[in-house]
């Protein structure tokens, strides 16, 4: 495990220290298993990204174009 210096505003620390009593952990953990779950979310949207990228792209004006010529809006 490495040790890491980061800067907090002092009601987010106010509510880490509360919760981490409150569910028997640390701050360290909570901020851990935070990062890791927003790593994740991250690696998802990439997969998500991934697998759309071959569809076809079509620019906002020419969709509101066609939306309009067919009556949508």
């Amino acid at each position: 495990m490495k040790r890491a210096t980061i800067y907090l505003e002092e009601d987010v620390h106010k509510a880490l220290k509360v919760k981490a009593a409150e569910v028997s952990t640390s701050i360290s953990e909570i901020v851990n298993e935070t990062i890791k779950e927003s790593l994740q979310d991250d690696l998802s949207d990439l997969e998500a990204f991934r697998d759309r990228e071959k569809e076809p792209s079509i620019e906002f004006e020419t969709f509101l174009k066609q939306l309009k010529k067919d009556g949508t809006i």
